[in-house]
């Protein structure tokens, strides 16, 4: 999938790829602008957390470094029929920001097809899962304290301006789930500076940073963070655990009460065995798997009583695996292994492309047939009926197939 803000972070990092991700810091500056404004807008964001039932932590806000306690900022708005539902008490909201807070939005990919779209995008590009965390900041208002994070990010400045203290990691690659606590911060400054509207920034896992508008009085800050959830070797090892249990060797109680001659043997058996399974299942086979076994991401469902279907877009989280084999082209994407007739594939290559597809357009590049083709992808759920709010996340950021 071709979008707009993908090459825009390249240009801006020097980057030709997702390989440098994790690897050093980074920072630059987008020169297409209008991505950086597309993207998102703090109306948009506070549009977006007026019309939906938002909850905690999902949804927070922050007031001199303290988080507020929900009450603060969310009231329950009762149906006639007595039920509670969670929702932004806006005037609330509004005034905390005015007096200089922070508010929170985790995965606004989940409410918001632009956002969705961008984060479709990167997970093609990346391979790895992406998600939106979105933070707007007013006033003079303090961030986050000095901490790191178990994922890289990539940060777009959307609007305004914040303060920014990089530092490098205390520890090696810590995780979520370690051996031991990581709370002591690096003493090596990486980068300070202030992040203005359509600068960019990679910040690897385990690096420590700060942000803050402390001493920068009136105005806003707006910035989205993309999280990546890349794979350690320990997600190897895990998977490699349920691999195991396909092989009786390692589903015997271990034997506590035997002899040493029989423990022995048992360990030998076992490390014999686990050999194998490392040798027949290696680290690339994991990756690979993992991004086709995948499930859809979230859409619409197409209903035919709706009105026919017209226009389609691949909703897999990673890019389709697209395999010609003689008279037959396999398909393999979101759990699924499809296959068709070699003739198919041109249709198959436009309609998996990860941009939006006009089947009347489709149908005068490839032929009528992509039709009844689009179809079975939708059954399958590789792709989805491109609805009016799907198709606004595409426009001005990723074209439309075929043109």
């Amino acid at each position: 999938m071709e979008h707009r803000l993908v090459r825009a972070v390249e240009e801006a990092l020097g980057w030709d790829g997702p390989a440098p991700l994790g690897r050093e810091f980074a920072r630059g500056s987008i020169s297409d602008r209008e991505v950086v404004t597309r993207l998102l807008t703090p109306s948009r964001l506070l549009d977006m957390a007026m019309r939906r039932s938002l909850v905690n932590p999902q949804f927070r806000l922050f007031k001199g470094g303290e988080e507020l306690h929900p009450d603060a900022y969310l009231n329950r708005q009762v149906t006639p029929r007595g039920q509670a539902i969670p929702m932004a008490d806006m005037r609330r909201v509004g005034s905390l920001l005015c007096e200089g807070a922070t508010l929170v939005l985790d995965q606004s990919n989940v409410f918001d097809p632009t956002m969705e779209v961008a984060c479709r995008a990167m997970q093609w590009w990346s391979r790895e899962h992406v998600q939106a965390n979105v933070y707007l900041t007013t006033n003079d208002a303090s961030g986050f304290d000095l901490h790191w994070d178990d994922h890289d990010v990539l940060i777009v400045q959307l609007a305004g301006e914040k303060q920014w203290e990089v530092r490098g990691a205390s520890r090696p690659v810590p995780m979520f789930r370690d051996t031991e606590r990581n709370n002591t911060p690096s003493e090596e400054i990486v980068w300070t500076g202030t992040m203005k509207a359509g600068d960019v920034m990679h910040i690897p896992r385990g690096y420590w940073h700060a942000a803050t508008r402390v001493g920068h009085g009136g105005g806003h800050s707006t910035h989205v963070t993309f999280g990546f959830a890349k794979r350690t070797a320990v997600s190897w090892l895990t998977w490699l655990a349920d691999w195991s249990r396909q092989e009786e060797v390692f589903r015997h109680d271990l034997d506590r009460w035997g002899s040493s001659d029989e423990q022995q043997a048992q360990r030998l058996a076992l490390t014999t065995a686990a050999s194998r399974l490392i040798d027949a299942r290696d680290p690339a086979e994991f990756l690979r798997l993992r991004e086709q076994e995948a499930p859809p991401g979230r859409h619409v469902p197409f209903l035919d009583i709706f009105g026919p279907l017209e226009a389609v877009a691949c909703v897999s989280e990673f890019p389709p695996v697209i395999t010609q084999d003689g008279e037959t082209v396999v398909v393999v994407a979101a759990g699924k292994k499809l296959t068709f007739a070699a003739k198919a594939l041109a249709g198959l290559r436009l309609l998996l492309s990860g941009h939006p597809v006009r089947l009347d357009e489709a149908a005068r590049l490839v032929g009528a047939e992509v039709a009844a083709l689009a179809k079975i992808l939708v059954e399958e759920e590789l792709c989805a009926s491109v609805t009016p709010e799907l198709f606004s996340g595409y426009t001005g950021l990723a074209t439309n197939a075929g043109s």
